[in-house]
């Protein structure tokens, strides 16, 4: 879900040659997503990538939207066992810490084909089909739990609440930075995500 979301994953197992194919069209898709957006992202293109024709679409998944369901599940996961990665490497009570600073890093900015889902694309989810917004909402409540979960209040009342705070300033903040064309007004907004969240958290 950050900086180090290019860092390589431990390769999904595919029973046979089909599943093996799925696997690779949810991958491309699950790039093509946050690259291009829901609306960007076309089953031609998706196939054409993954090195199959647009025929053999139908053999793995019913709709389109079912495509783009597995792609936004698959994509949240990533971005979660990523967020868990990182949280659980820091030191004790430093795993808030190197979660918002891995997320709101010049990385993470930059890479938006490997980065958080919801950042790349939270102004689409309100139109998109129930799966995919369902898919979307359970990773996003994940990782509200896996933040509350490093705060020193974990267990009393308002840690959730402070979670809910951490990532939406989180996303808002790679999100304006991503938005405008200005490098050292992005790079602002980084800073200043980073600021409030160190602060909120002292």
């Amino acid at each position: 879900m950050m900086t180090v979301m290019q860092t390589p994953k431990p390769p999904r197992r595919a029973s046979g040659r089909k599943e093996a194919t799925h696997e690779r069209i949810v991958e491309v898709a699950s790039r093509a997503i946050r690259r291009s957006g829901y609306a960007g992202t076309g089953v031609a293109d998706i196939m054409k990538e993954a090195g199959l024709t647009h025929g053999g679409f139908y053999a793995h998944f019913d709709s389109r939207d079912a495509l783009l369901a597995e792609a936004a599940d698959r994509a949240g996961a990533d971005a979660v066992a990523l967020s868990a990665r990182i949280a659980a490497a820091a030191p004790p009570g430093q795993g808030i810490r190197a979660l918002v600073e891995a997320y709101l890093s010049p990385q993470h900015l930059e890479a938006i084909e490997q980065g958080c889902p919801v950042a790349a694309l939270c102004s689409e989810m309100p139109r998109q089909a129930p799966e995919v917004r369902h898919a979307a909402t359970r990773h996003i409540k994940e990782m509200v739990d896996l933040i509350a979960r490093q705060s020193p209040a974990w267990g009393q009342p308002g840690a959730h609440e402070q979670a809910l705070m951490a990532l939406a300033t989180m996303i808002g903040s790679l999100t304006l930075a991503r938005a405008v064309d200005d490098p050292l007004l992005a790079a602002s907004f980084l800073q200043i995500g980073k600021q409030t969240l160190t602060l909120a958290g002292e």
